[in-house]
């Protein structure tokens, strides 16, 4: 074979051993809890409520620790602590949060610096969404919404962690929004699993946050593909 031709050959090959070898991954895991949560609470202003207690059978209770029958834990917002990341929130759809049955669903979102927040209310009555950053930049804003009014939109211009969301109108309902200036985050589901997806190869601090339960962190390296993690929060 020609010399040249084999030089540009190894070249070639090289080159698309290299791409691929720098290839994103995913990072997906599951989310349990260790120990017994304290239990939930009535929300007995909720049921009392003349218009929002008809739209529950039985009184409500806080959902702070949402837990499966072999402690699969929701709503751990999930994320790389520290990466050096782009927001894409511009460009990103909208996260959506509906008030229903006088609660804020889901209660634990996460969102992008500059990505919308849709707020719709799906009640048959008057809601104001008060939101309560504590981070300079993220300004505090109160809009009222009217029974199954026109959506609202928030955004935020700064990481954060667990914004408050409430309504003064119905004290119970409450919701957090973690902010994160990269795309680089997850929620953990129902089932307690999360994926955060397309994350470049390399070394990395994956945090695990819960409002309860409090925060784990784990060192893990993105290389060839999928990386699978399992982490445990202890029941406070």
């Amino acid at each position: 074979m020609n010399m040249n031709i084999l030089t540009k050959s190894l070249l070639a090959s090289a080159l698309v051993a290299g791409v691929f070898s720098l290839q994103a991954g995913d990072i997906t895991g599951t989310i349990t809890l260790k120990g017994t949560p304290p239990k939930e609470r009535d929300i007995a202003p909720l049921k009392d409520d003349p218009t929002c207690g008809k739209m529950h059978s039985t009184t409500p209770t806080t959902r702070f620790y949402v837990v499966g029958g072999k402690g699969e834990l929701a709503d751990v917002v999930v994320s790389l602590d520290g990466v050096s990341g782009k927001s894409t929130g511009a460009s990103a759809a909208p996260a959506v949060m509906d008030q229903k049955t006088c609660l804020y669903i889901p209660q634990i979102m996460a969102v992008q610096t500059g990505q919308k927040i849709t707020i719709k209310n799906s009640d048959p009555v008057l809601h104001n969404v008060h939101s309560q950053p504590t981070v300079a930049g993220n300004g505090e804003e109160n809009k009222a919404q009217m029974p199954n009014g026109p959506d609202l939109s928030f955004s935020f211009t700064k990481a954060e962690d667990f914004v408050k969301f409430k309504c003064d109108v119905h004290p119970w309902m409450f919701a957090w929004v973690s902010v994160f200036d990269h795309p680089y985050f997850a929620v953990s589901g129902a089932d307690g699993t999360f994926k955060i997806a397309n994350v470049p190869p390399g070394k990395y601090t994956l945090k695990a946050a819960h409002r309860k339960a409090g925060v784990v962190t784990k060192e893990i390296e993105v290389k060839d593909g999928a990386v699978s993690v399992e982490l445990a929060l202890d029941a406070k």
